[in-house]
């Protein structure tokens, strides 16, 4: 496996140079079981927080160690406006809502879902760019501008407080021999500090290489995102890896934990561990709904929202309702209040691929074989095409009294319509003939035929 830099092909400002190297293994004990699910609208909000302020050069886990991560110039960085990642935070809510229809418990980050994409969206051209624009909620807008954005982001969201740690790792996995387009590789090295990544992918270890990676940005949170083996179609995945792990800035008292009723239903409840803490809040409280806000850190800008329904409503209604409103709105109407909380203590997994869901949001095109036109990723036109086969997500979280661990991982998986003409593609799926030869003694040891391989 190779990691190299396309700067001298693509020179885009401040791009990462990343010299060849091997990745090490992160040997994690501690992928821990899910002891309790907690109510799914509560954890809608784990990533959907404000905004932090600048700092100075901060760290990304990259490669075989720490990669620092650039700081953006200063005009980027002036340039940031919160109010084009509101797009990402739509796509979340959205995607949250419909997965809600279908499931009882969901957890999901949508930054890290949309920076993957965003990176898909370099490659597009023609209608699946449009698409990809409306569901991104960057219609309209220049692609350097949506880069230089989400660029500034990625420093900002990692920079804001030194005692919450916040990791955001890029990757781009292509398959051996196969042709990048210099500019997509130089944009995604440029604007989002991704690791480019020649594999062979007709290896076993392949899918392993991808897997250590993953499992190394989150902390062993999150151990694989790839099944082996890789299809023989797939020449790109596009990968982001988000770890977060922050103390309460106020934790609460382990003494106060009490195991009490949780109700899964009217008539069935569930004996879990409740966290207490008494004081002042940002609270919040409609007819239908009560939130608070638990801050995270020294700077108090990162936080959980937690938003419980009222019994009458139920969780459908709710996020319905929140998915039809502005997110802004509702967080300007949180207010200091004194009370008191009682929160379970619980930690899920949840993992789920998005094709469908995104096909619904009006993302269809992109996973048309058909349609979908990616050829801003690869140096040809034509035949082959390109399409997204696979968009998969999975995320981890654990709170307790200290505080909280969460990671998600986003993979996008690109495939070709066909092996191209300098590439083949061998199925073995029916009867065949196979032999054993020497060539020092150009010898043939054993031969036979396979009709039937039981």
């Amino acid at each position: 496996m190779i990691f190299y830099s396309s700067k001298e092909l693509f020179p885009f400002p401040g791009v990462l140079i990343v010299k060849k190297t091997e990745i090490q293994t992160r040997k994690d004990a501690g992928k821990m079981k899910r002891t309790y699910r907690i109510t799914a609208a509560i954890m809608l909000f784990l990533l959907v927080v404000g905004l932090p302020v600048s700092g100075c050069r901060v760290a990304n886990i990259g490669g075989g160690g720490i990669i620092t991560m650039p700081k953006p110039n200063k005009e980027v960085l002036d340039a940031f406006e919160p109010s084009l990642s509101g797009g990402a935070n739509q796509l979340g809510i959205h995607l949250f809502a419909r997965l809600l229809e279908e499931e009882k418990e969901i957890f999901l980050s949508p930054t890290s879902i949309a920076l993957a994409l965003a990176m898909t969206y370099n490659g597009a051209r023609g209608e699946t760019k449009e698409a990809m624009a409306e569901v991104l909620g960057v219609t309209g807008l220049d692609l350097d501008r949506v880069n230089e954005n989400n660029q500034a982001l990625i420093y900002l969201l990692q920079s804001f407080d030194p005692s919450v740690k916040l990791h955001i790792a890029n990757s781009l996995w292509m398959r051996e021999g196969m042709q990048f387009d210099p500019a997509f590789i130089g944009r995604s090295e440029a604007y989002y500090n991704a690791l480019i990544n020649e594999l062979d992918f007709n290896s076993p270890e392949a899918a392993k290489i991808i897997n250590k990676w993953v499992s190394e940005r989150t902390e062993g949170l999150i151990e694989e995102i790839i099944e082996p083996p890789i299809d023989p179609l797939t020449i790109l995945f596009l990968i982001n890896a988000i770890y977060f792990q922050g103390d309460w800035s106020k934790p609460f008292d382990e003494e106060y934990t009490r195991d009490d009723a949780f109700y899964i239903t009217a008539g069935e409840a569930k004996t879990v561990p409740f966290m207490f803490r008494s004081g002042e809040f940002d609270y919040y409280e409609e007819e239908d709904f009560q939130a608070v806000r638990i801050p995270y850190g020294k700077k108090e800008s990162m936080a959980m929202f937690v938003f419980l329904p009222d019994e009458s409503s139920g969780l459908t209604q709710f996020i319905n309702t929140f998915a039809e409103k502005s997110w802004d709105d509702w967080r300007k109407e949180f207010h200091q209040a004194k009370g008191d909380l009682y929160l379970p203590r619980f930690s899920m997994e949840y993992e789920k691929t998005l094709n469908e869901v995104l096909q619904d949001l009006g993302m269809g095109i992109a996973f048309d074989k058909g349609r979908a036109d990616f050829f801003d990723m690869v140096s040809w036109e034509g035949e082959p095409r390109l399409f997204i086969s696979e968009v998969k997500h999975k995320a981890f979280i654990e709170v307790n009294e200290k505080g909280t661990k969460a990671a998600a991982v986003t993979s996008v998986e690109m495939s070709v319509t066909s092996a191209p003409a300098f590439w083949f593609n061998m199925k073995a799926d029916r009867p065949f003939v196979f032999l054993i030869h020497d060539s020092e003694t150009d010898t043939i040891l054993f031969m036979g035929a396979v009709t039937d391989p039981k």
